[in-house]
Parts: structure tokens; sequence; C-alpha cells
């Protein structure tokens, strides 16, 4: 029999990384990334750059077609 325990109760999830743990890897990662951009290694920097540059147009063209979603969605109402 379940006497006293409190099925309902959530349970914490069980960490698997140490949270300093987690912030020196994230640091780690980035710092080599920063690195190998800056230095240009094999042309990575200049693939990165054009990445950044085709992110930020695709990001810029679907913040303008959520917002004209949302503004039909307004004039709906």
């Amino acid at each position: 029999m379940l006497l006293n325990k409190n099925s309902y109760k959530q349970r914490k999830p069980e960490n698997i990384m140490n949270k300093w743990l987690k912030l020196l890897i994230g640091l780690i990662l980035v710092l080599a990334a920063v690195y190998v951009w800056g230095m240009d290694f094999l042309g990575f920097g200049t693939a990165a750059l054009s990445l950044l540059k085709g992110g930020i147009i695709w990001l810029v063209i679907m913040l303008g077609l959520l917002l004209l979603f949302l503004g039909i969605t307004d004039l709906k109402e």
C-alpha cells in the first residue's frame, strides 16, 4: 500500500551536470568560436559572417510576416 505518499507531487529533474560545469563548457565553446572567427581559420570567419548576414535577413522577413499575420487577426476582431 502507498500510505503517506503524494503521487501527484512533482519531482525535481535529475541534474546530470553541475551548473558550474555547464557555465565552463559554454564559456569554452563561445571563446573557441570567437577565436576561430577572429583568426579566420580556413575561411570560417568569412563563412560565419555571410551566414550571419543571411540569418539577419531571414529574421527580419519572419518578424515582418509575424507582425502582418498579427495585424490581420486584429483587423478581423
